[in-house]
């Protein structure tokens, strides 16, 4: 591997497990066992890091957030759009632990994923109106809209969420993401009708095991 990679490589795994505020160019190059002035040859200062490695994630949320184009979306888009959404937000979650102070410091990053909250709430009305007219779902254009916001609320500050709640770091625990597919599921089941709904139910009894 590519020294330039596996800065990338190992920055992502610090990133998450220690909080993008607590890890340094520094401590990235301990951990690689390469001098500071190797590391700024490949990358000038850690925002250059967190910026590429933004771009990952944003090709990984492209490619999640992608409804289907030749048919009516089914309950099954539902789930697996929520499944790589998530895991999508796991492999990349010290930027939804540190969300706010990132796209703080910088502006295109902000832009970038005002677009990906976008893309959330867009493909998720997609799958809801797809539900709709195919009589699994009843809901009026106001209700999806509605539905769709929450769901890119949800899936967007789910980890933060549980962190504060167990008391632990966001995001340290990746059983987390099944509870919070579970939740989305939980606001799209009351607009189902009753086979719908007990597939829901199935699925997360499924995931959650």
């Amino acid at each position: 591997m590519k020294t330039r990679d596996r800065i990338l490589q190992t920055s992502l795994r610090l990133f998450n497990e220690c909080g993008e505020p607590r890890v340094t160019t520094n401590h990235i190059a301990d951990e690689m066992d390469i001098s500071p002035g190797n590391l700024y040859y490949h990358f000038r200062n850690k925002d250059e890091i967190i910026a590429l490695l933004f771009q990952q994630f944003e090709r990984r949320m492209e490619a999640a957030l992608q409804a289907p184009e030749r048919r009516v979306p089914d309950l099954e888009d539902m789930w697996l759009y929520l499944h790589l959404v998530f895991e999508s937000i796991w492999e990349y979650r010290f930027l939804y632990r540190d969300l706010d102070n990132i796209l703080n410091r910088n502006k295109k990053l902000r832009t970038h994923f005002r677009r990906i909250l976008e893309r959330k709430t867009n493909t998720a009305a997609t799958i809801c109106k797809g539900l709709t007219e195919a009589g699994v779902m009843r809901a009026t254009p106001d209700e999806i809209a509605a539905l769709a916001q929450n769901i890119a609320v949800v899936a967007t500050y789910w980890l933060n969420f549980q962190g504060i709640r167990a008391g632990a770091p966001p995001g340290g625990d990746s059983a987390n993401l099944a509870l919070g597919a579970y939740q989305v599921l939980a606001l799209v089941a009351p607009f189902l009708n009753g086979e719908a709904r007990q597939l829901i139910r199935q699925l997360g009894r499924d995931y959650l095991s």
